[in-house]
């Protein structure tokens, strides 16, 4: 993938080639709205634009609609979206497939081999019946051998296809899980996340929370991205236990969304400020030297989802009453009205 951090020459072929490249990984169509903002984001790896992208883009993710307009572009319905590029998820999934394809095969023969073996069977039968019994000793054991070889040979099949379905039993399980999870905190991503808020029972109570690290790149900057990465697993784990029974995802980045189901808006707020709370009060130290990282805190933003209501929409309001908590000093939960 094409990062916003790449560097490409803007005067030359390589801005074009990685513009292309950039609206093929995120599905955008060939539309001059979607060429203008991957050409802002590309031109310049150190702009504020770019590095926002980066992050959102973290381990393969793709853009949404509101993250491109909520960073100020464009996304137009019209055109052909291009072709993307599978992600690793969906590779397993194609490989996956291809063995089924081939075990599907193994079942035919299978069932090709079965079928002669009856009519051979029925054919010696018949000239058993014609003979009246009266057959020397060499037909009969040829006759056996041809059968016991056919017998040994459907069995050595169906045995391959045992174990093909195991194989497709674990491999498909595999794919299910790669493709729904993200790979550091171990929480479902984003894909999970959409796919879960399509699922509730229409009628039932839905929030949608979106959390942010505060001054997350401070921590990077500071101690290194190994030690960013344990600090998002702690918050990952944290946020987990607090909020037991709803969907905890990692969005992209520092970023979390949390999928609250059966509780008011006030009720989710609630939960999560205790959840703020409690990871606000812990004390981060280096594993290595004890030394002390310090307190880290979050901010989030909460919305009740309105029946009938888009993902794209409900995150945009949870996502702006984030912003209005980052506004206002960090480190708190702010309730979309």
């Amino acid at each position: 993938m094409l990062g916003a951090r790449s560097r490409v020459d803007a005067s030359g072929n390589d801005l074009y080639r990685g513009i292309g490249e950039f609206l093929s990984r995120h599905a955008l169509s060939p539309d001059p709205a979607h060429y203008a903002f991957a050409w802002n984001v590309l031109r310049d790896a150190d702009a504020p634009l770019a590095r926002a992208v980066a992050t959102l883009t973290e381990d393969g993710v793709r853009l949404t609609r509101a993250d491109i307009e909520r960073l100020g572009g464009q996304v137009s319905d019209g055109g052909a979206p291009l072709q993307v590029a599978p992600d690793p998820g969906e590779a397993l999934v194609d490989r996956t497939q291809a063995q089924v394809e081939r075990f599907a095969e193994t079942m035919r023969l299978v069932h090709h081999e079965t079928r002669g073996f009856g009519r051979d069977l029925a054919a010696s039968a018949e000239t058993m019946r014609r003979t009246g019994g009266a057959l020397q000793l060499d037909d009969l054991v040829r006759m056996t051998g041809a059968m016991i070889e056919r017998v040994r040979a459907t069995e050595q099949r169906l045995e391959e296809a045992t174990r093909e379905t195991d194989e497709l039993r674990a491999k498909l399980a595999e794919a299910q899980g790669s493709a729904r999870r993200d790979p550091l905190t171990e929480l479902p991503n984003r894909r999970a996340l959409e796919e879960a808020f399509a699922a509730v029972a229409p009628g039932e109570r839905r929030c949608l929370a979106v959390c942010d690290i505060d001054r997350f790149k401070g921590v990077n900057d500071r101690f290194g991205h190994t030690v960013g990465d344990r600090v998002l697993k702690a918050i990952a784990q944290a946020l987990a236990r607090a909020c037991a029974g709803h969907l905890v995802a990692r969005y992209g980045g520092e970023e979390f969304a949390i999928l609250f189901t059966g509780l008011d808006l006030a009720e989710a707020c609630e939960l999560l400020d205790d959840a703020r709370g409690a990871v606000g009060s812990r004390r981060f130290r280096l594993r290595e030297t004890e030394a002390c990282v310090g307190a880290i805190t979050f901010s989030a933003g909460v919305g009740a989802v309105g029946p009938g209501e888009r993902f794209d929409a409900a995150f945009a309001r949870a996502d702006r009453a984030l912003y209005r908590a980052k506004a206002d000093g960090r480190d708190r939960v702010v309730c979309a009205a």
